[in-house]
């Protein structure tokens, strides 16, 4: 049985105005209630560096999800998943979940869902956890060189598990991971798509209002960083220039290019995705009018 307000799924590059166009459908549409999916929005402390929706924005529509977890804390597309799976359903009983996302992974591990992947096995865990640590991490990395260059290592529970399913399902642990439950979900999801020229634009400018807002001392003060934490566009190359190896002008043009390059992965990603509806947007359209244009593809009352 449907739930009373199924979701809508907004999807778009970074930097293409999701944020805005998701207050707005709000706003224009409600009951809304905003669900985030960002990979790295889902961060506390690292607002200006993931352009996470300032506070007096989130005081004037319920937002969930967003700034959950410490820096230090892991996160990957299943862990999310389960949790944004929970949040949707008790939000869609009592208003519209608008679940906002420019990470693809973790959109589609919810809107699409990741393969199961094989139980935990209790023998093969004992003999795991008699290993040293330098033979897990050894054996782990021979048998999914790929997963392995995005877990920490130092969290001996992900490299166990990891290689348990590796061994389990006889493939790498990774390759499981990417795969879906559903290949053509009945969803209302749309796509904010900008032309290259427009897109990297507003992502250049964007670092610019980053630098300006203070993005340096953001990542200054932040603690020790997770994996997946550090993977943020901005992270490293910002420490590269706290730490006297990289000029400030330098650091702002390779975080553009970073970005850019991603925005590009992001298009390539989604072009690929028939769930989700094209929007095509031009430089001046106003973020209500681009609301417009989402509700009527998504049939919106």
């Amino acid at each position: 049985m449907s739930p009373p307000f199924p979701p809508l799924y907004l999807a778009g590059q970074t930097g293409s105005g999701k944020t805005s166009v998701a207050l707005a459908l709000a706003k224009q549409y409600g009951p809304v209630e905003i669900v985030n999916a960002d990979a790295y929005q889902v961060y506390r402390e690292m607002d200006i560096l993931t352009a996470a929706p300032l506070k007096e924005e989130r005081e004037t529509v319920p937002h969930h999800l967003f700034g959950i977890l410490d820096p230090s804390e892991e996160c990957d597309a299943a862990t999310f998943a389960t949790l944004a799976k929970q949040t949707i359903a008790e939000v869609s009983q009592r208003a519209r979940p608008l679940v906002v996302s420019g990470s693809g992974l973790y959109l589609k591990a919810i809107t699409h869902g990741l393969a199961p992947t094989p139980p935990a096995d209790p023998e093969l865990r004992k003999k795991l956890d008699q290993l040293a640590e330098e033979e897990l991490i050894a054996q782990y990395k021979a048998a999914d060189p790929a997963g392995a260059g995005q877990t920490n290592l130092k969290n001996r529970r992900y490299v166990t598990r990891n290689l348990e399913i590796t061994l389990l399902a006889g493939r790498p642990a990774s390759e499981i991971k990417s795969e879906w439950q559903e290949n053509q979900p009945d969803i209302a999801a749309v796509y904010l798509h900008r032309e290259r020229e427009d897109i990297y634009d507003r992502i250049n400018r964007r670092t610019f209002q980053m630098f300006d807002a203070g993005v340096v001392e953001e990542v200054a003060a932040l603690g020790p960083l997770s994996n997946t934490a550090a993977r943020a566009i901005g992270v490293r190359e910002i420490q590269a220039f706290l730490a006297g190896e990289m000029e400030r002008d330098t650091c702002l043009e390779e975080i553009q290019t970073l970005t850019r390059r991603y925005a590009k992965r992001q298009e390539i990603w989604f072009r690929r995705d028939s769930a989700f509806l094209r929007i095509p947007l031009q430089p001046g359209d106003k973020a209500e009018e681009i609301a417009s244009s989402v509700a009527k593809a998504a049939l919106l009352s």
